[in-house]
């Protein structure tokens, strides 16, 4: 009887396996075909990500009009990378689709009541954080692009930006979830909305601390531009906390 049981359980985490490879291949493959049809508009998607830089460099007096390449592979591997990057973005429904289906049997019908909420609310949020991001960029650029002055002439490679562009990307869409953690930890009876107010000026401080340190750039725009919507956030999150528990 023991040998049974212990040949279902083993069967059962075989199942687990399998199954965990399945969503890995699907996603996978989902993520390589788009990025395959990505590349097809490599130059479309190469423009939309060097116009904010095209702004700053066509204001003031600059050498060049356009970022530099530096490598003899970069006119290759930037394409590739662009793609990529934008193929995980296009395929992302059908990852989310995939872990769903991986993780949605073994939770109860009120935790999955609430996960796809959250999944929507966490895509949408952090799509906004990306968006601003993108549209503050170029006052950010064009303070350190003319901080020196005439001392240095800004030559700006265009690798280089598109990994500073990424990480801002990231790092807003990425922070613009703090809706969601608040009201996890309210979920869970770890904070409050009370214990919130209370500490408001605290954690409106450690925002405005998180957006100074997190921010890549050394001007002072982009982490004002990030602090002052997550504060707002914050304060949002204080108002459907509440009508989250009076439900």
């Amino acid at each position: 009887m023991q040998g049974v049981v212990n040949d279902d359980r083993r069967m059962t985490i075989i199942e687990h396996l399998e199954e965990l490879r399945k969503v890995l291949m699907i996603s996978m493959g989902a993520w390589v075909v788009a990025t395959f049809g990505a590349f097809f508009f490599h130059d479309r998607l190469l423009a939309l990500l060097e116009k904010p830089l095209k702004e700053v460099l066509g204001r003031g007096n600059h050498l060049v009009r356009a970022p530099i390449v530096t490598t003899p592979t970069e006119p290759l591997t930037i394409p590739l990378k662009v793609s990529a990057i934008a193929g995980f973005a296009i395929a992302l429904p059908i990852i989310l689709w995939q872990v769903w289906t991986f993780v949605s049997p073994g939770l109860r019908k009120a935790e999955r009541k609430f996960a796809w909420p959250f999944i929507v609310s966490a895509v949408l949020l952090f799509a906004v954080g990306a968006c601003f991001a993108y549209l503050v960029m170029p006052v950010g650029l064009n303070f350190l692009a003319g901080f020196l002055g005439s001392n240095a002439e800004f030559l700006p490679d265009l690798n280089a930006y598109l990994s500073f562009f990424t990480i801002l990307i990231v790092i807003f869409g990425v922070t613009f979830e703090l809706p969601i953690a608040i009201l996890l930890l309210g979920l869970l009876g770890i904070v409050s909305s009370r214990f919130l107010r209370n500490r408001r000026k605290g954690i409106w401080v450690g925002i405005v601390f998180v957006a100074l340190v997190v921010t890549p750039g050394a001007d002072p725009f982009t982490p004002t531009a990030l602090f002052l919507p997550l504060i707002i956030l914050f304060e949002a999150s204080i108002v459907v906390l509440d009508k989250v528990f009076k439900r």
